[in-house]
């Protein structure tokens, strides 16, 4: 495995591959949040439309299509073959023209590829070496261009909501979806971000309400959005 991936988080996103796009199979609560991140996100750029975005992790491309349907130039890079091959054909059933890579950010990097916004979206609580990971992300961003992450914080809500109540009492997901351990809080975030020249600009919770919908809060103890900038 290339780069900062991680072989075993790889298969595991890799067995999901054929049920990604069902709105009510495993991936349903990233269906039901995706507009909220990803309008959150092209509201921060002030629209994406034209703009060259890189989305890190892409899966089978459930933001990769949002930007590319607001008119954003998209590339999204993951190192799950499998995942990558739906979001493939289901980018061409649907007539978008997105740039797919199977591999790292690191790989990217390689090529000297630069973007207007670098997204990560539910990704670094599946990375291993997050120094190097953010460090590949600001290498891809151009001068001045924001990093956007989303992911969860490590409290003791998140493991009950997140991680007990969402993957074994209400099977939202499947069992072994995350590691509570490898959650982080904005402030470890903020931490990770400073070597790699960036600092937190932004943040919004995400809370997701009893009838499955999400909407943005103060609230950062589960599921949060953040936005990071050069600094200085």
């Amino acid at each position: 495995m290339t780069g900062t991936a991680v072989e075993a988080e790889r298969r595991k996103f890799d067995a999901l591959a054929g049920q990604w796009w069902d709105p009510d199979g495993p991936m349903r609560p990233l269906h039901r949040m995706n507009p909220l991140r990803t309008g959150w996100i092209a509201q921060r750029l002030g629209g994406v439309a034209g703009k060259a975005i890189l989305d890190v992790g892409c899966g089978a491309g459930l933001a990769s299509e949002a930007f590319a349907r607001m008119g954003a130039q998209v590339t999204g890079v993951d190192a799950a073959g499998a995942a990558l091959a739906a979001a493939r054909a289901h980018a061409d059933a649907g007539g978008l023209d997105i740039d797919y890579r199977d591999g790292a950010p690191e790989d990217l990097l390689a090529e000297g590829a630069r973007f207007d916004a670098v997204v990560a979206l539910e990704v670094i609580e599946h990375v291993a070496d997050r120094p190097a990971f953010l460090a590949a992300l600001a290498g891809l961003a151009k001068p001045g261009a924001p990093i956007f992450l989303s992911t969860l914080n490590r409290t003791a809500r998140s493991f009950l909501f997140a991680k007990l109540g969402a993957e074994y009492l209400l099977r939202m997901l499947p069992i072994g979806t995350h590691d509570w351990r490898m959650f982080l809080s904005p402030g470890e975030l903020g931490a990770a971000l400073r070597p790699a020249g960036y600092r937190i600009t932004d943040l919004a919770g995400m809370t997701m309400s009893p009838t499955g919908q999400w909407r943005e809060t103060r609230d950062l103890a589960v599921n949060y959005l953040a936005m990071a900038r050069p600094a200085g």
